[in-house]
């Protein structure tokens, strides 16, 4: 269903969307509404009036479910009702809003919402709430809330009609957060709120509310409420930037400020990538005429091994015979699978024999073949500039399992190849400060002596940043295998982040291998081994990874501690639909325990990824620590979106509460599922929309 209410719109009106409020999510000012953001937004918001500073990110999972997770700075306020007054702390908590229903002339949209549901319980709430037009350019808002927003007029709980229990909101205690406690969703005294907003302007919108939040760990010791009324301006520099002035319960002034962007939408727009070498049909190609030296196999290949090279093409085999050419190629420049297909096959219907009837092309990565993607030459010629030619191109195009691979062409191997670049490693929201960073210099290079065998390593020195300086000391009852993460930070400059040797095979028709060995990542090295079974046209995988390996000195060269473990997982990968996907992994973790990780990621066409993890072991809370277990986002960032140039690099960060030492896995490279899914046929389908640019 559409994420836009079924309106009646006209010029100035609201577009159907929401607003963000100073908690990040759809809303009016502090409270919430009944409507959605776009599909697929991306957005930071950062909210301030006395002594409150609230930073959100918040992202549309689907057209009517988002979830925000919330990083606050409180000054003089009362955590837990029993507890004195704090002069300072840092507050994390995540929000779920999900619309119910969909406005339309009659009804008005309705949405249900949780809010700290997954924290100390600080500002934990539910609540219920409807939004409707009056005119295109006014919409009301009404709503019930329980906990943090029954403060204000509250009353019986309604659903206690259903059951006593209703009645009583059981309290939270003082604990490490990350507890879900569905004993106090919808109980307790309710109370109700709302509001009425006026789009201006095109750009500027008014809102005034009645906010059903008494503030009651904050009102007295970080501000003076006076009143329920709350009164603000929105306005919408751009789509995605929003800047608000509000002022709050009779007493404080105060600003908002969303950042959002969309990965549907590139910055950059389609991109800017070279025009693509144009098919030329076997009549036009004829008429050149061609010589004896021209037909010989040998040459060809040696033509289209340059021409593809020149396109960011790197050629591992190539074989003309019996009027079929067949080429294995590796990737290097484009962040689609398929794109790089398309252009292999352009090249050949330039450089191939007019005899030459079909293109057989097989993608490959670390030595490892995909699926070869078999094209008729007439199809290339009837369809490139066809309306719907990228569906009928891959509608008529044959897709199947390769088990022998072509030898390699002269050249090919031994390859080494290098990089020098800068980096930028961020930590995000951690209990001690919301951002830091470091930035610095790394060099990176990659040897390839034979089919299959890789060596890789990375050095990096930090420029400026501050990392280093977290002075917190872990506490943790377990090995600190991620705890100390300051003092690796602090020691390690410069630092040697890799050095492997690795070797990556195909034991059989859908099985792939790995075996890598060396300085795995920062503060591991060791042997990882691993195996994976992901038939070519199959949503779902089967792998299982066991490695054995010691801690690394904290200067990250070349000494090791004395801890040393086996760890290990058998993990399930599935392919939801609609960009969606789900992982498991079960096993055993870097301190020892034993648990599940459980991450489900929204995955765009262009190699936008945001996703969420949470991992469970045989760690008590308690001995886990804050946090409770270990869980967070994580965002990867294609580089073409935001430069439009051909790339087919990324980069991809992790958003924790918290950095504990339970339920930590091992980072080592090239893990085999994501090297190996980009080769297969459901992939390449997804992208195909490229295969002509």
């Amino acid at each position: 269903m559409s994420a836009t209410p079924a309106i009646p719109q006209q010029a100035g009106g609201f577009s159907g969307h929401a607003g963000y409020n100073t908690y990040g999510f759809s809303g009016l000012i502090d409270m919430p509404s009944a409507y959605s953001r776009p599909d697929g937004e991306l957005a930071f918001t950062s909210s301030h009036f006395q002594n409150q500073t609230r930073n959100t990110l918040t992202f549309q999972i689907t057209p009517r479910l988002s979830g925000s997770f919330r990083y606050a700075l409180l000054y003089d306020v009362r955590p837990y009702p029993d507890n004195p007054v704090s002069d300072f702390r840092f507050d994390r908590s995540f929000s779920l809003h999900y619309r119910l229903l969909d406005e339309d002339h009659r009804r008005p949209a309705v949405a249900i919402g949780l809010n700290d549901f997954l924290g100390t319980g600080l500002y934990s709430s539910e609540y219920i709430v409807a939004s409707k037009h009056v005119t295109p350019d006014i919409r009301v808002t009404g709503g019930i809330g329980w906990g943090r927003l029954a403060g204000v007029g509250s009353f019986r709980n309604p659903l206690s009609v259903l059951s006593d229990s209703f009645d009583t909101r059981p309290g939270r205690s003082a604990d490490n957060g990350g507890v879900v406690q569905t004993n106090n969703w919808f109980r307790g005294d309710a109370a109700l709120f709302g509001g009425i907003e006026w789009q201006a302007t095109d750009k500027l919108r008014l809102i005034a509310e009645y906010s059903s939040d008494a503030y009651p760990n904050e009102d007295g010791s970080a501000f003076n409420r006076k009143s329920p009324l709350n009164f603000g301006l929105s306005y919408a520099y751009r789509p995605h930037i929003i800047m608000g002035l509000n002022y709050l319960y009779g007493s404080e002034i105060g600003a908002t400020v969303t950042v959002g962007l969309n990965p549907k939408t590139p910055p950059a727009g389609a991109g800017q990538d070279k025009a693509p070498q144009p098919v030329v049909p076997r009549a036009d190609l004829a008429k050149l005429g061609w010589s004896q030296d021209m037909l010989n196999p040998n040459v060809q290949a040696s033509r289209i091994n340059a021409a593809l090279l020149k396109d960011g093409i790197r050629v591992h085999g190539i074989d003309i015979a019996n009027r079929v050419a067949t080429v294995e190629i590796e990737n290097e420049r484009y962040a689609n699978m398929a794109q790089a297909i398309g252009r292999t096959a352009r090249h050949l219907t330039a450089l191939t024999a007019p005899a030459v009837d079909t293109f057989v092309v097989v993608p490959m990565v670390s030595g490892m073949r995909g699926a070869s993607v078999t094209l008729r030459r007439s199809d290339m010629e009837k369809l490139e500039f066809d309306a719907d030619g990228a569906w009928r191109s891959y509608a008529r195009a044959e897709f199947d399992t390769v088990q022998a691979g072509l030898s390699p062409i002269a050249g090919r191997y031994p390859l080494f190849d290098w990089d020098f670049k800068p980096y930028l490693s961020p930590s995000f929201f951690d209990p001690d400060a919301p951002v830091r960073a470091d930035f610095g210099m790394e060099l990176s290079a990659k040897f390839e002596p034979s089919p299959g065998l890789v060596f890789r390593g990375t050095l990096r020195k930090k420029l400026f940043g501050n990392l280093d300086e977290s002075d917190r000391d872990s506490t943790s009852g377990l090995q600190h295998v991620r705890s100390d993460f300051n003092i690796y930070e602090r020691e390690g400059d410069p630092a040697l982040t890799e050095l492997t040797g690795a070797y990556y095979f195909k034991p059989g028709k859908d099985l792939y291998g790995r075996v890598t060995a060396g300085y795995l990542e920062t503060m591991f090295g060791g042997v990882s081994g691993e195996l994976l079974w992901k038939p070519n046209n199959s949503k779902l995988a089967f792998g299982v990874e066991v490695n054995h390996v010691k801690q690394r000195d904290f200067d990250q060269r070349f000494g090791f501690q004395d801890y040393e473990v086996t760890t290990g997982h058998v993990s399930a990968y599935w392919d939801i639909g609609n960009g969606y996907h789900g992982q498991v992994d079960a096993g055993r973790y870097l301190a020892g325990d034993w648990g599940a990780t459980v991450a489900l990621d929204r995955e765009f066409h262009n190699g936008w990824k945001v996703g969420f993890f949470a991992t469970f072991t045989d760690v008590s809370f308690d001995d886990f620590g804050e946090g409770s277990f270990d869980k967070g986002l994580r965002i990867t960032v294609p580089l073409n979106w935001v430069s439009g140039q051909p790339s087919t690099e990324h980069y991809t960060t992790t958003i924790r509460p918290v950095t504990r030492d339970g339920g930590a896995r091992l980072n080592v490279s090239g893990r085999l599922y994501e090297s190996v899914r980009g080769l297969q046929q459901d992939e390449l389908r997804d992208g195909w929309g490229r295969f002509w640019r």
